[in-house]
């Protein structure tokens, strides 16, 4: 997976740095127990500090989707916690879902998008 990191977004270096990764795992180039770069290997390889991917690297592991082994650092292990996940995706949704409401986006579009994208990982997950 190729990582592209833009330093002229508002969004945070590390954030944007996670939310790669989760669509890399979304998308079925990463998959359970594949290990993820070293810190340091990453930070050169996109020319970031490594202050700013070992945040990553923490903030994915509290969220369930890597763990940290000893000997091969970040490796990709998804969090089987159903519910806690569906909580956490309401509240995210329940944001979003508001920001189209105050913008006149009907509750249509809003399943037409989701419908698209979802098609999008599962057409992913379909070719292995």
């Amino acid at each position: 997976m190729i990582i592209e990191i833009d330093f002229n977004s508002d969004e945070a270096l590390y954030l944007q740095l996670r939310n790669q990764i989760i669509m890399g795992i979304a998308t079925a180039q990463f998959h359970e127990g594949d290990s993820l770069p070293s810190v340091r290997q990453l930070a050169d390889s996109i020319g970031i500090n490594m202050h700013t991917v070992n945040k990553a690297y923490t903030v994915l592991k509290q969220e369930g989707y890597v763990k940290v082994d000893r000997r091969r650092g970040a490796v990709i292990a998804i969090d089987e916690d159903k519910a806690s996940t569906l909580e956490e995706l309401k509240r995210g949704l329940q944001v979003i879902l508001a920001k189209g409401s105050c913008k006149n986006i009907s509750k249509e579009e809003i399943h037409e998008l989701i419908e698209e994208i979802y098609d999008d990982f599962t057409a992913y997950q379909d070719t292995f």
